[in-house]
This record gives C-alpha cells, sequence and structure tokens, in this order.
C-alpha cells in the first residue's frame, strides 16, 4: 500500500534548508513507497523562500543554485503537482469562510482537502497533511485530514 502525503511549503522548504524538522522530512521524502503531493502554488513559495534565505545571507549563492536545482530535479521526478484549478479556488473560498486562514493557506488546505476526496472516492488511503504551521493543521483537522508537523517529529 502507498502512503500519500501532501506537503506545503512550510514543510517542504525543511527539505532543502537545514532547520527544525528538516532530518525528518528528508528521510520521509527518501521512502520510495510514498507519494508526495504538491499545489502548483508552491513552485513560486518555494523560490520565494529561497531568495529570502540568500538576501537574508543564511544561504550562499552557491547553496541557493543547489537548493533550487535539487528542487527543480524533485519537481520532476519525486511530487505529483496539484493544478490550481477551479474546484480548488471554490474549495479554498469554503475554507477561508470556515477557518481563520491566510490566502495561500486555504490553497494549499483546498488542494489537500480536494485530493483526499478523489483518494478516498477511489477506495485508497487518504492523504496526511504536512505542515509546520499550528493554525493551518487546526484546520486541516478539522476538514477531516491526518496531520504532522514535521516540526514536532524526531
Amino acid at each position: 500500500m502507498v502512503t500519500v502525503f501532501y506537503l506545503d511549503t512550510s514543510a517542504l522548504v525543511k527539505h532543502y534548508v537545514d532547520e527544525a524538522g528538516s532530518t525528518w522530512v528528508k528521510n520521509l521524502i527518501a521512502l520510495k513507497s510514498a507519494v508526495f503531493i504538491v499545489s502548483q502554488l508552491l513552485v513560486v513559495e518555494m523560490i520565494s523562500a529561497f531568495n529570502r534565505r540568500l538576501r537574508e545571507g543564511s544561504v550562499t549563492t552557491d547553496d541557493y543554485t543547489r537548493m533550487v536545482s535539487a528542487f527543480d530535479s524533485d519537481l520532476q521526478t519525486r511530487f505529483q503537482i496539484i493544478r490550481f484549478e477551479h474546484s480548488i479556488v471554490t474549495q479554498a473560498r469554503t475554507l477561508l469562510e470556515q477557518h481563520p486562514l491566510r490566502a495561500y493557506d486555504a490553497v494549499h488546505l483546498a488542494s489537500a482537502v480536494v485530493m483526499h476526496r478523489t483518494l478516498v472516492e477511489a477506495d485508497q488511503p487518504g492523504l496526511t497533511f504536512l505542515c509546520a504551521d499550528d493554525r493551518l493543521l487546526d484546520a486541516a483537522k478539522a476538514e477531516g485530514l491526518m496531520v504532522n508537523n514535521p516540526n514536532r517529529m524526531k
């Protein structure tokens, strides 16, 4: 049986930048038996996160180049990308009316909820939502998703 994970930006950045939870995320992504789903929106957010670290000086230009290269490769080979479509927009609007979320967080959660429903309707186990934001995790739990916070995993 394949385990499916949805990663938001706060979780996935740990695969490329060493911070709390990085070892756990790296070990998880190394699992060949798992599927990792990300939103199309995440592409922009990840490049923004890498650039912020470059501007702040916490990574070098060489580090930045390696991170972007590794991320681009993983997008092609390791991650399944959910496109930002009408069903996601509709679900995000609903989530914003039900939970105290930021707009991009609502898009991530909507992507996960729509994919989770798709899996369950196909008689497959649902997905686990990975995120390092407690408010977003609370909303994901309220929507019936299993969750993990990489910052709390050993």
